[in-house]
């Protein structure tokens, strides 16, 4: 298997220098002709291109339900050192959570993803930052700075990108090498000594031939948790984030481009702080045991989290006059490691002390990965603008990496092995039946296999599982008028077999779920109004799931399962909205409703430690097991919304003094398959403020931000095999910000 992979890798790689030096005439660029995108009059919102089906299009000509980031937005969202996480909740149907710290997180769409808190778990949704797909949790978390936008494509995406999306794909494009010379940064120190850089240079070397873009992001912050039962202070909290990136664009001729890129981090911080019998009993209420700045901890050795990730990439674009072909080399290799006081508390039942709460025993857990990740994508594209578009494409990922378990209670070390080697081929096409009804269909092929074996510590307990599936889309998008459009779309996509070996470590043998496989369809409309002020975009969507894979995590058991339901379902809708009330007030505002159901009779799952569960129980082999048909999908909120609103004045003709303000709420959440009145969520809202003076012509900015304006504490999560235990979201932090641009 390795020679194999290793001849695949120089196999694609001799073609890539083949492409490279193949090329003689001008590159492709496309403009706003061709992406459909108008100059925005005063007073009018601005076009919003995203790249949904690979090519730079207007958002309002595409038959997907998306949802888009800005880069301002998510600077102000960073504000204070935040990471991935703080995205939650900031577009219609995405929530993403972590009981990893900034290292390892978890994506949902439409409520769709995985609670598995281990490294090697599989997620439906895709994370993709410059085309590059970020398969492992750890290469999720990679740090976001100097972006041009962020989208979030919802429901199955599988047709044109690399890995099979069933829930859909987060989308991060960065700043790329241009032909003038610019400068982009932003600047942010608040409470707790947090500090945030962020910016990139881009330096055309030979105007025209050669450009370098070199960007990179600073964060840090102070340790600000007390540790309660040592009594020392300040004990806990701390990060320091660096990362950097390095992109060399190369256009020897007008049709060939060449973009060499290296991206680096390394994370020196605290892991996600557990905190023990925070919650009811008999309710999701935080206790008297709950205090921000305090946790209990006699293990753990300060909750250390260190990972290091380098990722370079390869993208070649030819065009051939009638169509482009690119090429997308990337490795990526991702190490570290993350430790825990697990029981949230000190002492045991059983010891001389125990608190905060009832401890039925002590859990200080270590994890840590070494990962290398290797992948090949080939399109071909037809000419963007004509009555007949088509792409056709094969996509190549390998992954091996080793997952190691330290139990420093219980129990021994464990180290097992994972590979995934997965094929495909992949084509759309779409055609302008007439001016105003536009038709788009694609297939997929996928071949995916992945092999398991212990490689320390326990029986070697080698599995192996694959399929192959076909996988397809249709899509219809027809003009109403000028201003509005409606769309439809029925999509599959499946999620290929996993396995989980981290019971391996609990002398268990390893899980396995065969793959799921979804139905999807949406109806939606996308309507720009009052000349352009009013934009409305919304989806109503259903969908069917057969075999959907979930984790049962924990448990009393203190095991992490893989099972296959029976089936599942999920509906609702999204509305996305921006509202150009005048030249200087610009309001955004989206809102999701999202019903989602087990649907399996006969599925028993473990139950947690100490909470109440509400759901049937049932014994077997002994054990006691929750009846979990008809109960929601974990870390599934039933309600999204978001709202932001910048207001400004002038002061001058070339400034003005504004005021920024974005919110996010997130309703009611389960944690695990089962439901207990303990181990969930609702009703949490978080918001930030930016006062501040800015040039009209973006070149400056300077302001006082506020992060968590009103200190909400908002439990993001829960940990169920020993007690009580949650943790909880950041706390509000203040600060002065400035940017630059130019």
């Amino acid at each position: 298997m390795k020679t194999n992979r290793t001849l695949v890798r120089r196999l694609v790689g001799t073609s890539l220098v083949a492409l490279a030096a193949a090329a003689s005439q001008p590159a492709f660029a496309q403009d706003t002709a061709t992406t459909g995108a108008e100059e925005q009059g005063d007073g009018q919102l601005n076009t919003i291109i995203v790249t949904a089906n690979r090519r730079e299009e207007n958002l309002q000509d595409v038959a997907v339900s998306a949802a888009t980031l800005s880069a301002d937005t998510v600077k102000s969202i960073f504000d204070g050192g935040a990471e991935v996480t703080a995205l939650a909740a900031r577009v219609p149907g995405l929530f993403i959570e972590s009981s990893n710290g900034r290292a390892a997180p978890r994506f949902y769409i439409r409520g769709l993803g995985n609670t598995d808190f281990d490294l090697a778990a599989s997620q439906p949704v895709s994370v993709v930052m410059d085309d590059v797909v970020m398969e492992n949790v750890t290469l999720k978390s990679f740090p976001i700075f100097d972006i041009e936008r962020i989208e979030v494509l919802r429901g199955p995406q599988g047709t044109l990108f690399g890995r099979n999306t069933p829930a859909g794909i987060v989308k991060i494009d960065t700043v790329k090498p241009g032909d003038t010379f610019s400068v982009d940064g932003s600047f942010s120190y608040g409470s707790f000594n947090s500090v945030s850089i962020d910016g990139g240079v881009t330096v055309p070397i030979v105007p025209g031939v050669v450009s370098l873009r070199l960007s990179g992001l600073w964060q840090q912050r102070d340790n600000w948790v007390d540790n309660g039962f040592t009594g020392e202070e300040d004990a806990y909290g701390a990060y320091s984030e660096i990362a950097g990136r390095a992109q060399l664009l190369l256009t020897p001729t007008d049709n060939l481009s060449i973009l060499g890129s290296y991206s680096a981090r390394d994370l020196d911080g605290t892991s996600t702080l557990f905190r023990a019998n925070i919650l009811g009993p008999g309710d999701n209420n935080l206790n008297d045991n709950y205090d921000r700045d305090t946790v209990f901890y006699d293990a753990g050795a300060g909750n250390q989290a260190k990972y290091k990730a380098d990722i370079a990439t390869v993208r070649a674009n030819y065009d051939a006059d009638f169509a482009t072909l690119t090429s997308i080399t990337s490795w990526a290799n991702s190490e570290g490691s993350s430790r825990g006081d697990i029981d949230g508390g000190f002492g045991a039942s059983f010891l001389p002390v125990m608190g905060p709460g009832f401890i039925p025993f002590p859990s200080d857990t270590q994890d840590s990965i070494d990962l290398e990740q290797f992948t090949q994508e080939v399109r071909l594209a037809s000419a963007s603008g004509g009555a007949f578009e088509w792409q056709v494409g094969a996509f190549y990922f390998d992954s091996d990496f080793n997952v190691t378990t330290v139990g420093f209670d219980f129990p021994p070390p464990v180290t097992v092995n994972h590979t995934n080697e997965s094929w495909s081929v992949f084509g759309q096409v779409s055609t302008r039946v007439s001016d105003v009804l536009k038709l788009t269909g694609g297939l997929r092929w996928t071949d995916d296999q992945k092999d398991f074996v212990v490689v320390s510590g326990a029986a070697p307990q080698a599995r192996s599982v694959s399929d192959s599936r076909l996988s397809w889309d249709l899509a219809a998008f027809l003009d109403v008028s000028e201003d509005a459009s409606v769309f439809a779309r029925v999509a599959s996509g499946f999620r290929a077999p996993t396995i989980q070996g981290r019971d391996v470590a609990f002398f268990a043998a390893p899980s396995i779920a065969t793959s799921e496989k979804i139905m999807s369809y949406e109806v939606g409309f996308k309507s720009e109004l009052a000349d352009r002020r009013v934009r409305l975009n919304g989806a109503i969507y259903y969908y069917t799931i057969n075999d959907p894979q979930f984790s049962a995590v924990g448990g009393a058991d203190n095991l992490v399962q893989l099972v296959n339901a029976d089936k599942g379902r999920g509906f609702g809708f999204e509305l996305d909205s921006a509202f150009q009330i005048s030249p200087d007030f610009l309001v955004t505002a989206g809102v999701s409703w999202n019903d989602t159901k087990i649907e399996d009779e006969n599925l028993a799952v473990g139950i947690c430690a100490q909470c109440t569960v509400v759901d049937p129980t049932v014994v077997l082999s002994g054990n006691t097991r929750a009846l979990v048909d008809g109960n929601p999908f974990p870390n599934a909120p039933e309600w999204i919304a978001d709202v932001t609103a910048r207001y400004s004045f002038p002061v001058s003709a070339t400034g003005e003094f504004f005021a920024f303000t974005d919110w996010a709420y997130q309703g009611k959440t389960n944690f695990f398959l089962y439901e207990s009145r303990e181990f969930n969520s609702n009703n949490q809202v978080e918001g930030g403020l930016r006062l501040g003076y800015a040039r009209t012509d973006g070149s400056l900015e300077v302001a006082a931000f506020v992060r968590n304006i009103t200190n909400a504490d908002n439990v993001k999560g829960g940990i169920d095999f020993n007690n009580n235990t949650a943790f909880v979201n950041d706390p509000r932090v203040f600060g002065l910000s400035a940017r630059v641009s130019y």
